[in-house]
């Protein structure tokens, strides 16, 4: 038991007479002290993990609804066979969709109140499972407002108890009676999801491909507790709301090759009549064949529709390749002249010269570039990209969101011994920390990642022009692209090449060495040790490179220290990966990996009651429970004692009077 001696309360006095202020007597000391170590035996929250999400917002929301299969574990846990999997099922989909299966329910039920009783009885047991791992003042706190006193009473009492059997079962027949059951059942429903995941970890690129990124950023900052690791997609986002033209135009490019200019326009309503007027001026006789979008889109867009896309996808793909010359020039500790293409064009023969070899172009329309000067933005090309960087940044959404990413987002993070970071960690061929020269000053291993982390904060906070702010901006377009880049992790993007040369030859684009050495476990033990963290007992989880399992390929890596979690929740991977994603669930028993089948819908997961197919693998199971005492919060609260018990000793002393 730790005792603290006279002079470690004389050094911090004036510490400790800041705390007398929250806990003003020695009965309040000693009652924190008692709460505090009662919190540290109590079983860990659950952790839940997701990763490259690419707008799919209807599978993310799915599987942040049933928690990766939680919540259906746990009606097993409590039901066991006294329900039929049929009511299994129907009772999980209504803990997902409270609000849509209650619509269905109250037109297809004959005896309402009776299944109101029913259900509500059920809902109450799964609540009191899910939160017996927390303290009531925990609970109290996710309680939803208008029912947290009848919840909380009907948490806390044994429906079987006589003395009080007639109580619990009234409060429920009043519920019924005044015709709140409906609402109730919504606020447990919820309630339910709230408390089976204490924490979620988004390993990186909620945007670009899919339809919704908008979408789960909002729910993201609704969520209670969240932390992200940036993606590069991400980063580009970022560096476009902070101001950057060159990520503007790719968050643009992507956006209109994958059809999904929506984000854009509906999500963040930024006007792209500018660039589709640009677009049918200047390359109005022009198919843009290879610029028509990556999905079959015949569904959702009329071919007048794909024909305007593919014409602004190409302008604005010229624009990006010009305004990434100013950058390249600007900073030759990038490394990135190779990527100047322009340069390489005869634009009369329609041919490239690289690496040595001449290439044909699949196409050589290139009506705004000046042969003599392939780099100078046209006037018209000029106006088009002020007016779309104004957009941006008057976005009153998109700051919003990018705030968010700021505030609950970092590079990398550790968390309870785990290393999470979207990409890799760059390295040399012989596998040593790759060494990177930012400003004069060269970084490697972690510094690295804190010196990039604190170059884009810089470039999205300092609102004036300055050279602070170019400078971090052209750092946040760096971590898209470059090559020690730890968000993208290959040595180039052939971006040009894949539109206009067919010689698949040209399109690799050569993986940092990372990708080789991370199945090496001391290769993980040295990051851990450049992290500070523990090698027996620490795991790296990554993103960003979709797990082809259909191959053969396993997330497990370096004998479970890594784990790659893009098992392909983007449709444009699917294809690849062979499944529609992993997640990764970290609860007091263990780690699971759980890997997903396509999401058929959100209307089939309500009507039909279907739920994604997902199957799970127990990759840790401890051999004693974990429990708070073993987290970083659980670190917390241990320093959190130890002052606590240096105030009792100031008092006991009579260092510092109570002030009662």
């Amino acid at each position: 038991m730790y005792e603290p001696s006279t002079k470690e309360v004389t050094k911090d006095l004036r510490y400790l007479n800041l705390l007398a202020n929250q806990y003003p007597t020695i009965a309040a000391a000693s009652t924190e002290i008692i709460n505090l170590q009662a919190i540290l035996n109590l079983p860990k929250g659950t952790e839940h993990f997701l990763t490259d999400i690419h707008g799919e917002y209807e599978p993310f929301i799915h599987v942040l609804k049933n928690a990766s299969g939680v919540i259906k574990r746990k009606i097993d846990d409590i039901f066991g066979n006294s329900l039929r999997s049929s009511e299994k099922k129907s009772l999980a989909s209504l803990i997902y969709y409270p609000e849509q299966k209650l619509e269905i329910i109250l037109k297809e039920e004959d005896n309402i109140e009776d299944w109101y009783r029913i259900t509500l009885y059920r809902l109450i047991e799964i609540c009191r499972y899910a939160s017996s791992k927390y303290t009531r003042s925990k609970v109290r706190k996710a309680l939803p407002k208008d029912f947290a006193y009848i919840i909380e009473e009907l948490l806390h009492e044994e429906p079987g108890r006589v003395d009080k059997q007639e109580y619990y079962s009234e409060i429920i027949n009043t519920i019924i009676c005044i015709d709140r059951a409906k609402e109730f059942i919504i606020a447990l429903s919820k309630l339910i999801q709230r408390l089976v995941i204490d924490r979620l970890h988004i390993v990186g690129d909620i945007y670009d491909r899919g339809p919704g990124a908008h979408i789960i950023l909002d729910t993201l900052i609704d969520y209670h507790a969240v932390d992200i690791q940036w993606g590069n997609h991400d980063i580009l986002w970022m560096g476009a709301a902070a101001g950057s033209e060159v990520c503007l135009a790719n968050v643009l490019r992507i956006s209109a090759r994958y059809a999904n200019l929506d984000t854009v326009e509906d999500g963040y309503g930024i006007n792209m009549l500018p660039l589709a007027t640009f677009a049918l001026e200047h390359y109005r006789n022009d198919p843009c064949l290879h610029f028509k979008p990556k999905f079959d889109c015949e569904n959702a867009y009329s071919l007048n529709e794909i024909e305007l896309i593919s014409k602004m996808h190409k302008a604005i793909a010229i624009i990006q390749f010009k305004l990434e010359k100013d950058i390249i020039d600007r900073r030759p500790e990038f490394y990135m002249e190779h990527r100047l293409l322009l340069n390489n064009i005869n634009y009369e023969e329609g041919t490239i010269e690289l690496y040595g070899k001449t290439y044909k172009l699949t196409d050589n329309n290139f009506p705004t570039i000046d042969p003599k000067d392939p780099y100078k933005l046209t006037p018209d090309e000029r106006i088009l990209i002020e007016k779309l960087k104004s957009s941006f940044i008057n976005s009153e959404k998109l700051q919003k969101h990018v705030s968010f990413l700021f505030a609950k987002g970092s590079i990398y993070l550790k968390h309870n011994s785990n290393l999470l970071f979207h990409g890799c960690m760059p390295l040399e061929e012989d596998g040593r920390f790759a060494t990177v020269r930012l400003r004069d000053k060269e970084f490697k291993g972690k510094a690295l990642l804190d010196e990039f982390e604190r170059l884009a904060r810089e470039a999205y906070f300092y609102k004036s022009k300055s050279s602070v702010k170019q400078y971090g901006l052209d750092v946040i377009w760096y971590l898209w692209t470059g090559e020690f880049s730890p968000l993208f992790g290959k040595d180039k993007m052939t971006t040009f090449e894949r539109y206009f040369i067919e010689e698949e030859e040209t399109h690799k684009e050569p993986k940092n060495p990372y990708y080789k050495y991370r199945d090496d476990e001391n290769t993980c033990n040295i990051i851990f040790e450049e992290f500070d963290l523990d090698k027996v007992n620490s795991h790296i989880i990554n993103g960003h490179m979709p797990v082809q399992k259909k191959n053969g390929e396993s997330p497990i890596k370096a004998n479970g220290k890594l784990l790659v979690i893009d098992g392909g929740f983007s449709r444009a991977y699917q294809g690849k990966t062979g499944i529609a994603g992993y997640t990764l669930i970290y609860n007091s028993f263990g780690l699971q990996l759980v890997s997903h089948e396509p999401f058929k819908s959100t209307e089939a997961a309500i009507i039909e009651e279907t739920d994604i197919l997902s199957s799970m693998v127990v990759l840790e199971q401890n051999v004693d429970r974990k429990t708070v005492g073993d987290t970083d919060v659980g670190e917390e609260l241990k320093m959190q004692i130890k002052d606590l018990k240096m105030l009792l000793s100031a008092y006991r002393k009579g260092l510092i009077k109570e002030k009662r």
